[in-house]
Formats: C-alpha cells, sequence, structure tokens
C-alpha cells in the first residue's frame, strides 16, 4: 500500500481526478457539482474523504443524510450550516429571516422553501468568498426533503463561486432534487483491483480458483470483500446483492454478541439525530452495561457522536430487531431525548398500538415543522399520527392533512397514494370536499388540468350548502383548470352561476367568478360590465397570497377587455409580488406568461431573458417547464425550428397551450406568406372556449382569410369584432376593427385608423404590422412613394426587434417598389446572453449586486461575474455608461 491510499481507493484513478477536478474548478472560482452514485459498499464515503483530504486551503463542510422513518426539517441543512450562522448577518433581511426561522433560531412566518434555498445560496457564496468552500453530502438519499430541495436548488443555481458540491447517492435509490445533475457513477473495482484488496484483508489464505469466485459473488464491492473474513464459514449467495449479503453478514455478527452489546446497538439505531448523550441514557435506563461498546467488535464507536462502521450496520442492527424489543428502546429514547419532537415520535414507535395521546403529540409536531417551512416533515408526522388515531374522523383528517402536506413538498404521487388509502366516508361533508379539491390541485400541477377541472367542479358542488365562500373559490379554480384543458367550462360556468351567490359587495374573487362565468354562458355583449367590474377590484386589490388565487383569471379578463395596460400591469404584479415574496414556483408561473407581454411590447431580449429565467428555475426546482409563450416569441421572428422544437416540447398540445401553437402558426405562416397555413392554423385557435385570445388571433385569422379570398370566414370575424366593440371600445379592439375592415376592402381611411389607434398603445408590432399590410396595399394600388414609407417604416420596426420573418417580408416588398432596404448590423449588445441582458439592465436601473442577486435567485458573485462580461461585451468600464449603451430599453416595457 505505498500509494497511502485508503484500500478502497486501489484502482480509482479516473474517479480520482474527476473529483480533483471539481475542487480545481472551486479553487479558480468556477463552482462545481458532482453527484456520486453507486450500490452501498462501493466506496462512496471514502470517495468523499479523498475529497476532504485533497481540499487543502478549502473549508470544508459535511453533512450525512441518516436513514430513520424520522424527518426533522431542515435536519441536513443544519448540520451544513449550524458553523456558518455567524456569517448570516450578512445577508439581506428577508433571506436572513427566511434561514433563521428554517433552522429554528428565530420565529416567524414559515418561509417558501425556495427563499430558504436563495438565503443558503448568498450564504455559501459568502464563505466562499475568503476562502474556497467543499460540501461533501453524503447518503443524500436519506436527507429530509425540505434539505433536500434547498441543497438541490443551490446546486444548480451555483455558478461564479469557490464553491465545490459533491454528493453521494445510494442506488438504486432515486433523488429527484438532484436529477440531471452531473453524476459519476462509481462500479466495483475491476478484478485486478479487487484481488489486491483481497490479498490485504485475507493474505496468503487462498489459492487463485477460490479468490477468482470470491471476486466474482463480491462484484468488485470494497465493503463486501473488507467483510469477507468475517463470512467464510457461511455458504455463498450469489443470487443476492453486494448491499443484501452485507447487511446478513453484519447480521450474523450481532449473534456473536453479548445482549447488553446487542441492546447497546439497537438503541444507536433507533435514535437518528447520533447524539450520545441520549444513547447512553436510553441505555442505562434498560440496564446496558457501560463497557458494553467495548462488545460491539468494531461496529459501533461512541465518543462525542454516535458512529456505526457503515449504514448498513444501523439498518441491519435495527431490520434484525424483535418488535417488542425496538418499542421497548423507543420508549426509553422517548424519556431519554430533550427534543420535543423526537421525543413524540420516538413515543410513537413504542406504541404498541392506536394511541390518541400520541397522536395529537405528533399533530402538534406537524404544526411546528409546517412553522419552519418544512412540510415534508409535517406530512410524516401528519401520517404517522393518522395511522395512531382512535377515532375514525380523525384518522382521516389527520391522513387528508398529511396529504396536503406532501402537496405543498411537492411530493404528488405518494399524496394521491394517501388520498386513496384514507376513508373518505368517514369525513363530514366539508372534508370529502377537500379531498376532491386536492385531487384536482394535484392533478393540475401534474398538468391534467381536465382532472383537475373535474374534481374542482364536484368539490365545488358538494361545498355549496357547507361553505359557499370555499365553493365560489374552488368555482373560480375549477374554471381556471377548465380554460387550460379546453372543455368543460360551459357545465362549470352554469354549475357556478346557479351557485348561492356572493355576499354584497362582492369580494375581488366573488366578481372575478361571476365575470367569468357569466362570459362562458352568456358570451363577452352580456358579461361586459360584469368584467369590468372585475378587473377594477382585482386591480385595486391588496398585494397577498389570496391574490395568486385570482391573478391568472384576473389577465384573461384583461384580455377579453382589450386593456393591454391592465394586462401589462397585472402581469408585472403577479412577477414582482412573486419575487418579494419569495415564492419561486408562482415567479414560474409568472415568468411563464410575462414573455407574451414583452413580445407584444417588440421586446424579444426581455422576453428571451424572462424565457430563460423561467427554465433556470425548473431546472432547480425539478417541475416542468412552463415557457410555452416561446413558440410565440419564435413565430414573431420568423424561427421556424425553434417553432417547431417549442412546439414539441409542450406536446399534447391541448386547450390554452394548444391553441397558443395553433396561434404561433398562424403568426409564422402569415410573416412568411403561406397564407393557406395560416388561415388552418388561426381557424383553430379562434375557438370560443379560448377565452381572451381573440384579441390576438383575430389579425392573424383575418389576414389569412383576405389573402386566400375566404370572404365567408373574413365576413364572420367582422361579425364578431363589431360585437364586442360595441361594449368594449378600447385603442386595441377598435385597431383591430379597422384593421379587419381595411382587409375587408374599407382601404386607407380604416388602415390609417388602425395605425393611429395601434400607435397609442405599447403594442409595437401590432402597429408595424398595419404599416406593412397597409404598405402592401399601397403597392398594389400603384402608389409606390406612398406605399415605400409605410413599408420602410414596417422595415425598421420589425428590423430592430428582431422579428425577421415579418422584416423580409417587407424588404421584399420594399424591392417590389425600387427601394433596397439597408440591412441592419447586428449590435455589440446583441451579443450579450438573455441573462446578462436582463441582469444588464436592472443594473442600469440602479439595482446593486445583492438585489439582482435577490431578483434573479442567484448569488452576489454570480451576478458580478455576469457583469464583468457584460461590460467586456459592451466595451465599458462602468455601471453609469449603461445608460447610454441601453438607451431606449425602459424598464417594464
Amino acid at each position: 500500500m505505498s500509494t497511502g491510499l485508503d484500500p478502497v481507493l486501489l484502482g480509482r484513478a479516473s474517479e480520482r481526478q474527476s473529483l480533483d477536478r471539481v475542487l480545481d474548478d472551486a479553487r479558480d472560482g468556477r463552482s462545481a457539482v458532482l453527484v456520486i452514485r453507486g450500490e452501498a459498499g462501493v466506496g462512496k464515503t471514502t470517495l468523499l474523504r479523498h475529497c476532504a483530504r485533497q481540499a487543502s486551503g478549502f473549508r470544508v463542510a459535511h453533512v450525512a443524510g441518516v436513514q430513520s422513518e424520522m424527518e426533522l426539517p431542515f435536519a441536513g441543512l443544519h448540520q451544513l450550516c449550524a458553523r456558518m450562522l455567524g456569517e448570516v448577518e450578512a445577508l439581506p433581511e428577508p433571506q436572513r429571516d427566511a434561514l433563521g426561522v428554517a433552522l429554528g433560531v428565530t420565529s416567524g412566518a414559515a418561509p417558501d422553501r425556495y427563499l430558504v434555498g436563495l438565503a443558503t445560496l448568498s450564504l455559501l457564496s459568502e464563505i466562499a468568498a475568503r476562502r474556497p468552500l467543499a460540501c461533501l453530502i453524503d447518503d443524500a438519499q436519506w436527507l429530509d426533503a425540505a434539505s433536500g430541495q434547498v441543497l438541490g436548488f443551490v446546486a444548480r443555481r451555483l455558478h461564479a463561486e469557490s464553491v465545490a458540491m459533491i454528493f453521494a447517492v445510494r442506488e438504486p435509490l432515486e433523488v429527484r432534487e438532484l436529477a440531471r445533475l452531473p453524476e459519476l457513477t462509481l462500479d466495483g473495482l475491476a478484478d485486478e483491483d479487487a484481488r489486491a484488496l483481497l490479498s490485504t484483508v485475507m493474505p496468503g489464505r487462498l489459492d487463485a480458483a477460490v479468490r477468482d469466485r470470491l471476486v466474482a459473488e463480491t462484484r468488485g464491492n470494497p465493503l463486501a470483500i473488507l467483510e469477507l473474513p468475517s463470512a467464510l464459514d457461511t455458504p455463498s449467495t450469489f443470487e443476492a446483492p453486494p448491499a443484501r449479503r452485507i447487511e446478513e453478514r453484519f447480521v450474523r455478527q450481532l449473534e456473536l454478541l453479548d445482549d447488553h452489546a446487542r441492546l447497546l446497538l439497537l438503541v444507536a439505531a433507533a435514535e437518528p439525530a447520533d447524539d450520545a448523550r441520549p444513547v447512553w441514557r436510553a441505555a442505562e435506563r434498560l440496564g446496558v452495561d457501560p463497557s458494553a461498546t467495548t462488545d460491539t467488535r468494531g461496529l459501533l464507536t461512541i465518543g462525542e457522536r454516535v458512529t456505526f462502521r457503515h449504514p448498513l450496520v444501523r439498518s441491519a442492527v435495527y431490520g434484525a430487531a424483535p418488535l417488542e424489543r425496538r418499542r421497548a428502546v423507543h420508549a426509553a429514547l422517548a424519556d431519554a431525548v430533550e427534543e420535543t419532537d423526537r421525543r413524540a415520535w420516538h413515543r410513537a414507535a413504542a406504541a404498541p398500538g392506536p394511541d390518541e395521546a400520541v397522536a395529537a403529540a405528533l399533530e402538534a409536531c406537524a404544526v411546528r415543522a409546517e412553522a419552519r417551512g418544512g412540510p415534508g416533515a409535517a406530512a410524516a408526522f401528519l401520517e404517522r399520527a393518522g395511522t395512531l388515531s382512535t377515532v375514525p374522523a380523525r384518522r382521516a383528517e389527520r391522513l387528508l392533512a398529511a396529504a396536503g402536506a406532501k402537496h405543498d413538498a411537492g411530493a404528488l404521487d405518494p399524496a394521491l397514494a394517501l388520498l386513496d388509502a384514507l376513508n373518505a366516508d368517514a369525513l363530514d361533508a366539508r372534508g370529502r370536499a377537500q379531498v376532491a379539491i386536492l385531487r384536482g390541485q394535484i392533478a393540475f400541477d401534474q398538468l391534467r388540468p381536465g382532472d383537475a377541472a373535474r374534481h374542482l367542479a364536484g368539490a365545488a358542488r358538494r361545498l355549496e350548502p357547507v361553505d359557499g365562500g370555499l365553493a365560489r373559490e374552488t368555482y373560480l379554480q375549477a374554471l381556471g383548470a377548465a380554460m387550460w384543458d379546453g372543455g368543460g367550462m360551459g357545465e362549470i360556468a352554469a354549475a357556478a352561476r346557479a351557485a348561492p351567490p356572493a355576499p354584497a359587495p362582492p369580494a375581488a374573487g366573488d366578481a372575478l367568478l361571476d365575470a367569468v362565468a357569466r362570459l362562458v354562458t352568456d358570451g363577452h355583449v352580456a358579461a361586459a360590465p360584469a368584467l369590468r367590474l372585475a378587473l377594477e377590484l382585482v386591480l385595486d386589490a391588496p398585494d397577498d397570497w389570496v391574490w395568486f388565487a385570482v391573478a391568472g383569471n384576473a389577465i384573461t379578463i384583461a384580455q377579453e377587455l382589450w386593456e393591454p395596460d391592465a394586462w401589462r400591469a397585472l402581469s408585472a404584479r403577479h412577477e414582482d409580488f412573486a419575487r418579494e415574496a419569495g415564492a419561486l414556483v408562482q415567479l414560474q408561473y409568472a415568468l411563464g406568461m410575462q414573455p407574451w407581454v414583452y413580445v407584444l411590447a417588440g421586446d424579444m431580449s426581455r422576453a428571451r431573458a424572462a424565457i430563460a429565467e423561467e427554465r433556470a428555475i425548473a431546472h432547480a426546482t425539478g417541475n416542468p417547464s412552463m415557457a410555452f409563450v416561446e413558440m410565440v416569441r419564435a413565430a414573431w421572428c420568423g424561427e421556424e425550428s425553434e417553432l417547431i422544437a417549442a412546439t414539441r416540447a409542450n406536446t399534447p398540445v391541448r386547450g390554452r397551450i394548444g391553441c397558443f401553437a395553433a396561434y404561433a402558426g398562424a403568426i409564422l405562416h402569415n410573416g412568411l406568406g403561406r397564407h393557406a397555413e395560416a388561415l388552418e392554423a388561426a381557424s383553430r385557435a379562434f375557438a370560443p372556449d379560448h377565452l381572451g385570445y381573440g384579441p390576438f388571433v383575430v389579425p392573424e385569422l383575418a389576414e389569412a382569410a383576405a389573402r386566400t379570398g375566404d370572404s365567408q370566414r373574413l365576413g364572420s370575424v367582422i361579425d364578431w369584432m363589431a360585437e364586442r366593440t360595441r361594449v368594449t371600445r378600447t385603442d386595441w379592439s377598435l385597431g383591430t376593427e379597422a384593421l379587419v375592415r381595411a382587409l375587408a376592402g374599407d382601404g386607407e381611411v380604416a388602415y390609417r385608423e388602425a395605425i393611429m389607434r395601434f400607435g397609442r398603445t405599447w403594442l409595437r408590432p401590432q402597429c408595424a404590422r398595419t404599416q406593412l399590410l397597409y404598405g402592401e396595399w399601397l403597392r398594389r394600388e400603384g402608389r409606390r412613394m406612398a406605399a415605400r414609407e409605410q413599408l420602410r417604416a414596417a422595415y425598421e420596426t420589425f428590423a430592430a426587434m428582431g422579428m425577421e420573418g415579418f422584416a423580409e417580408r417587407a424588404r421584399r416588398e420594399l424591392a417590389v417598389t425600387g427601394e433596397t432596404a439597408r440591412r441592419r448590423t447586428v449590435e455589440t449588445r446583441d451579443d450579450l446572453t438573455p441573462q446578462e441582458r436582463q441582469i444588464a439592465t436592472l443594473a442600469r436601473d440602479g439595482l446593486t449586486n445583492p438585489e439582482i442577486g435577490a431578483r434573479l435567485f442567484l448569488s452576489p458573485r454570480t451576478v458580478e461575474w455576469h457583469m464583468k462580461n457584460v461590460f467586456k461585451k459592451l466595451g465599458i468600464g462602468s455601471r453609469t455608461v449603461l445608460r447610454d449603451v441601453l438607451e431606449g430599453e425602459s424598464r417594464g416595457v
């Protein structure tokens, strides 16, 4: 062993090189993340120890997940941050408060787990600014859910910090929070190295055939090889995996110990905190001889902490113990531990059957876990409380609450399994409705909006005689889900209108429900007054968590009323409030829709930045991306391949997403002059149950119908627009009506009116689009000089916005008039990535690096790194110059 390496590192040259590269990257200021995957005993922990030895000049932080039925919120995060809390004061106040509450060192409102993640990211960044930081997380598959989510989020947001994060995960277990991170799969040792390792523990005792047979049986698993001497007198079990065989060998070793040693091992195995003090106190209560630790044959070491030779020892000890003995040990530990939640959990494990007092104590633990922002831990407490409940109704209520907490923690399938398992008949009417509501919410989160609408509508009907307010709120959710699915809206709207009315004066949510339901059942004209009232109430409503529930429907109403300023204000407000609240899931939804505003304003750089940020959040949280507005952006820019890719990414396209795909296809085909294809796509998007889409689809349908000579379709569009402009008279609606009339033959006066009205809005592409159509009409009328003026203006606008499809169409039309359009050169600032542009814009607007980081869920160090790239690309040296370089790109839109 002249190398000085651990025996199980024999032959791990390529793996050690990979780990050394991770450390080198962190030394150079480039964050690096690696997930080591492998079966039990294959050497993952030893490789982490290698990293710790190699991390000269680093601050090293260790975290270890512990296999246990018990889950304490942010237990793993506390291991990571406990010795860093002196640096917390450097964090922005919202982050500092969130991390303090999560770790239980301060009190306050339950924080959003992703705000805790941002706080952790900022904290690690601050630590690494003075000295590189290596975070080594062993047995990550056993981290509590809250810690796993936070550490997974941090791993995805690290970029320009001197931080290395290395996780070890036991196969075949999966850790969703670490999906799609760089991986290193650790297999067994090569035969030569396995034989060399075997010779260190069994020197000179084996002939070649026996040695090769043992190497083959262990499949090169180092721990299995090291444990072979204790198993020479037992038969081989070729079909069992190494982890199972090792556990069985540990169990056989237990049989050789005296009763005191076995009991001490069981006490240590049953207490997940690895704190020696309660282990010794419980052992004393059970009459264990204090010298028993010397008789465990190296399976257990108790110093200040409790350490097993390997995690498999813990599971082997606990699994082999008789049930009654485990209960006795948990009862002793319940008297020995000081922490309230652990005491309650041990009492639950000690209970021989249902026990209402223990169930109530666990329920109180769940309340405390929720207060710290740990829904996963709350779910575990509540589920155990449910199984120990003596009253069927209380059992069902607690299991329902556990399912809700699992949903909040993002564990959707386990939440559904709990709902399937509970006895809904034991609940009252409100409880049964809550089951349906939760099923609907889970279905919506799983991108099954049709199922969501069905469950929610059924729940609303059950709630009508029980809780009218909650019934109306649920009907509103059902209508929102039905909008995404594209079906069932009529029945839900009719049921909502037949439900008991809201008290007067109506709140914003009540007004929204009345307006949307009337819109579905009676049409735009009849609903217009209710729509306007609802929009006013929502715009005046305070920013709170309830506001999130109405934001999506309110934006639909603003679009249905052709109110671009209200649409823009609501979208920006949704995004801003989500950022300020640290609600990353809500921010992802807001960023999924906000690019639509940017596209229709012609600000493609902001649209790309928002789409990129939404995707980054989806990647960080493990949620599916909602960036389907990318289809519309690609269509306006004439990027056919990008549109196809974006459409495929959102398959199956149905409901609102299907409408988006059809609408985007119509834009693309019209821009490229393929009007027959545009007509087919626009016709699919122009459907009665696609609320709010008329303002966008009508120009596409009208142009395509006019260019293909479909006078009947064009006439129906004129009638449709006239019906709306009788009651909804905005520059957007009247401009669109004028454009449709112009395409139908009204000519110059109508075109000029449309250009004038669109010009009074921020809808720059639509104004340029009308100038293009007007210029084409003038050119066909033989008025070349007048046509050039309109076509030149359209070309310049489209080219400046990067809408290459329409720009090329305008350029070709200009060429027909005898004028050659000067191709615009790409400015240096267009070389900025979407995120660099977003950061540069925020810096220009006066935000500091920490403020930009908090807004974009990045560390200040990463923001600083991006700013250096911005300065280099733009050829500037200070933020003040950004105002000139980015002039015209206003904040907002």
